[in-house]
């Protein structure tokens, strides 16, 4: 290479220059080529961990979780090292760079505790499936649906739309709504004066009704569940029950049930009139 470019009356200099700028071109190449085959292998083995959790959605979601966190983690080490590399051949030594970063890192050490606490929070999320993609959750006193989990920070997205970014070293306590089943608790306020007989009966009744609905029978996991008088003063009663359904399923159907037990009440004072 060098003979060839100096046939051609080229300097030195100038040649040790393209041949630097050609070995940095072939580290930046060789670093995307890198990072694109990872993130298709990452790709093909989440394509087939899928196919293995066939129909598993706590499974498949995650799967989804963790194959985006290990892509990040694999593109921002092959970043690195092609930096690395890159600066090796301007002939810029990284052993000073690293010296005086190490004397940096320790005078920032204190006011990045934060930041290392929320990497190691999330890794420890990861590794302990506490939360994933897709999941209906409370963290940091926010409710709503993960959107998109990092080491750095957990993305919600609550009913009204908001988005919360939640850094992972402040959450204390995840309260997942998504796994295995959840139960969606009833309580119904009715007055002192209520027949409360006829009022239990017709929960029952609506209960079952919802259980051979085509809708909600695949929603409904059991038979509704009626605890009775939960709570009780001198003018208002509380009757509780719950039914257990699927995850993210116990909002639509209280309504569903709510809604037909107010028709089924209302029933019998329209006819009177």
């Amino acid at each position: 290479m060098q003979t060839f470019l100096a046939s051609f009356g080229i300097s030195e200099p100038i040649i040790h220059l393209i041949q630097s700028g050609l070995r940095i071109l072939l580290i930046i190449i060789a670093a995307i080529i890198l990072i694109r085959l990872s993130n298709n292998a990452i790709r093909l083995l989440k394509s087939r961990l899928r196919q293995h959790a066939q129909r598993n959605l706590e499974e498949l979601k995650r799967i989804e979780t963790l194959g985006r966190v290990i892509s990040y983690i694999v593109t921002t080490v092959i970043g690195i090292i092609a930096v690395i590399e890159v600066l090796s051949e301007l002939g810029i030594s990284i052993a000073p760079i690293l010296a005086a970063a190490g004397v940096v890192g320790l005078a920032v050490g204190f006011g990045a505790q934060s930041l290392v606490k929320d990497y190691f929070n999330g890794l420890v999320m990861l590794l302990e499936n506490q939360i994933r993609q897709g999941d209906s959750v409370e963290a940091a006193g926010k409710n709503g649906t993960v959107e998109e989990v990092t080491l750095r920070h957990i993305r919600l997205r609550d009913y009204e739309g908001t988005v919360h970014f939640i850094p992972n070293g402040v959450i204390t306590t995840v309260s997942n709504m998504s796994r295995d089943f959840v139960y969606a608790v009833i309580d119904i306020k009715v007055a002192i004066a209520s027949d409360l007989n006829h009022i239990l009966q017709t929960m029952r009744r609506i209960g079952q009704e919802l259980r051979a609905d085509d809708i909600y029978q695949h929603k409904i996991e059991n038979e509704l569940e009626i605890a009775g008088v939960d709570q009780m003063d001198h003018e208002t009663a509380v009757l509780r029950a719950r039914f257990q359904v699927k995850p993210q399923e116990q909002g639509r159907v209280r309504r569903e049930f709510v809604y037909r037990l107010k028709q089924a009440l209302d029933t019998p004072v329209q006819e009177a009139s």
